[in-house]
């Protein structure tokens, strides 16, 4: 399961400007509601609900929000690089400026959790992390994240 699979490249959001964790839930929510056909309020409610049995906050400036809803057809993700970083409650306490948003399907469990897995392996990353947090748009992003998944490939 690639990234560029899971993540379009209007899924891609660099710059973002957000002031809370709160406020990037909800931009995000409403970003990528389009994305996976849902209503952007429940997919706020199902990050939030999320969030509040632990932070996923990876540490190193990085964070990857994700839940499931019912109704999806197709797992989704998106991909934001914050103008500043905010307090996400990361494991390290570091402020985060590198969010991937992950949305699944309620049925889907195991492949929900192998595109978590793949998510959390290329943003371990730290030069991947720079390379993307040096991006300055959408389509250059996408193309670090195609890269990446192709150097994974030819390994």
């Amino acid at each position: 399961m690639d990234l560029t699979d899971l993540t379009a490249t209007d899924a891609v959001f660099p710059q973002l400007r957000v002031g809370s964790k709160k406020a990037l839930l909800q931009e995000l929510a409403s970003r990528m509601a389009a994305q996976v056909q849902a209503d952007h309020r429940e997919l706020f409610a199902a990050l939030l609900e999320r969030e509040r049995l632990g932070s996923t906050g990876m540490g190193r400036g990085v964070a990857i929000p994700h839940c499931r809803l019912p109704g999806l057809t197709k797992i989704a993700g998106g991909l934001a690089q914050l103008e500043s970083p905010v307090d996400f409650e990361a494991v390290d306490g570091e402020p985060v400026d590198l969010v991937y948003v992950l949305i699944a399907p309620d049925c889907c469990g195991s492949d929900h959790l192998r595109a978590l897995a793949r998510v959390s392996r290329v943003l371990r990353d730290q030069t991947m992390c720079q390379k993307l947090r040096g991006a300055r748009d959408a389509a250059a992003i996408h193309t670090l994240l195609a890269d990446h998944e192709e150097a994974s490939r030819a390994a």
